[in-house]
């Protein structure tokens, strides 16, 4: 019977990029599959926090979190895998889109766990998401690790500036000192100058003196 009323248990277009088979194989593994992908977690969101809340919808085969490749810490996502295909139909119903810990949750369904898909595949160790983020996010981590990256440049090429302005090369140096030394000179031979003049001066009065 036809319904005026859209479903919510509808999967997003997103597919996995290294997903080894065909677009059909997606399709078919996807209308009975029990794992579900959530994105946008905190990365301070626990096991049992997300077992608390997805538990509602069904029983839990198993909880994947998803872990920085480098640091193996939690970087914002992961597999919740149920015993019946039903139960993750219901998860996308009732708790996609949902806050935990202040974070609206995305959900969706997922042909299923592979050994290696638990790490993140960023450059950084953690989500590619998290690469490029230019706005702050406590939730996970603070900015994105490109916007560190260029910030951390700017402030070497910053120092690196202030460092060259800042630091007296010696042959400037040396220059400065001979350019003391020569004003020193020329004040030395000023008063030099002026001394013969008063001494010509004195001389000049008394063979005046005796003429007179």
């Amino acid at each position: 019977m036809a319904s005026i009323i859209q479903s919510l248990a509808v999967k997003s277009s997103y597919k996995d990029q290294q997903y080894p088979g065909t677009v059909e194989d997606l399709v078919r593994e996807l209308a009975t599959s029990t794992t579900l992908y959530v994105g946008n977690l905190s990365f301070f969101t626990t096991e049992e926090q997300i077992y608390e809340v997805f538990s509602k919808c069904g029983e839990i085969k198993r909880i994947i979190m998803g872990l920085d490749r480098n640091t193996k810490t939690p970087c914002g996502f992961c597999f919740v895998e149920y015993y019946q295909h039903s139960d993750a139909l219901d998860c996308l119903k009732y708790i996609n889109g949902t806050k935990l810990d202040e974070r609206i949750i995305r959900t969706d369904l997922d042909p299923g766990y592979r050994d290696g898909r638990q790490y993140g595949r960023g450059k950084s160790g953690g989500q590619v998401r998290d690469e490029y983020r230019q706005e702050y996010d406590p939730g996970r981590g603070g900015y994105g690790h490109e916007f560190l990256r260029q910030e951390k440049r700017r402030r070497e090429h910053q120092q690196s500036t202030y460092r060259d302005y800042s630091s007296v090369p010696s042959g400037e140096g040396d220059s400065r000192s001979h350019s003391k030394r020569s004003r020193k000179r020329d004040r030395d031979d000023d008063s030099e100058d002026e001394n013969v003049s008063r001494k010509r001066n004195v001389i000049y009065k008394n063979k005046i003196k005796k003429i007179l």
